[in-house]
């Protein structure tokens, strides 16, 4: 018989690997494939596109989960559904410090829960957090590649346009106290998925983590989209690769 292909991500469990990573955009699945040994693309529906190669002999799959924690949740529980036990986040974020800089490599080890979707899986006061076995490969990758990276904690919220236009809101004010206090709290950045990712993750008993690109200086948007480092996505697309690898050389060592 056929194995039933998953609803949303068209992939069934003999094609992707075990350990996976999840960049939001199509454009950046691509460019992590680039990374594996003998990618092969897999499938592209809606904003799910994915490809499947080998790290360290070891079958590895890239796919892309579009914007916000909906669609990133949908493509975890699919994951999971095919096999998958340890998965990562590359992406992009924007400073909300002046500890982290444009360019920068950004781990989180904790995510505010500005969002809605994490509701679903677990009660409010459950925190959402990264695996901290793989927090610690990624920032051992980083030192290793010689890239600035910081560690902290990340706002996952749900909306782009009320972080950098927040004025514009009829909840202006309920924002802005609530940023103004994430800030004092030593949050350093802000994503999208995050906290949705970690999670879901933990309700599964899966390993999950992630690594990102600073698009901003500290309270420096810039919507122009020439002013977007794109050479720099690379230094997490690097960090990932190299953290993935060792979480893989580890696990096979350990069975």
């Amino acid at each position: 018989m056929q194995e039933k292909k998953m609803m949303h991500l068209n992939i069934t469990k003999d094609q992707v690997g075990q350990y996976v990573f999840l960049p939001g955009s199509v454009e950046r699945a691509a460019k992590i494939a680039a990374y594996f040994d003998n990618p092969v693309k897999i499938a592209h529906h809606r904003e799910y596109l994915t490809y499947t190669g080998t790290l360290a002999g070891v079958p590895v799959s890239v796919t892309s989960t579009g914007i916000g924690g909906p669609s990133a949740a949908i493509a975890v529980e699919e994951l999971y559904e095919c096999g998958a036990h340890t998965m990562m986040r590359i992406g992009s974020c924007a400073s909300t410090s002046p500890k982290v800089k444009v360019g920068d490599v950004v781990i989180p080890n904790g995510a505010v829960r500005m969002e809605g979707t994490g509701i679903h899986y677990l009660p409010e006061e459950f925190p959402a957090v990264p695996d901290y076995e793989m927090v610690k490969e990624l920032e051992a990758a980083a030192k290793k590649l010689d890239i600035p990276y910081n560690i902290g904690v990340t706002i996952s919220k749900d909306s782009f346009y009320t972080e950098v236009s927040p004025e514009t809101k009829p909840v202006y004010y309920e924002l802005k106290n609530k940023w103004e206090a994430y800030e004092k709290g030593g949050a350093t950045n802000s994503s999208m998925e995050c906290a949705t990712l970690f999670l879901v993750a933990a309700s599964l008993d899966i390993r999950m983590s992630s690594v990102m690109i600073s698009a901003t200086n500290y309270k420096s948007y810039s919507n122009d989209d020439k002013d977007y480092p794109r050479e720099w996505e690379d230094r997490a697309i690097q960090v990932g690769i190299e953290a993935m690898t060792q979480i893989i050389k580890k696990d096979m060592a350990s069975r």
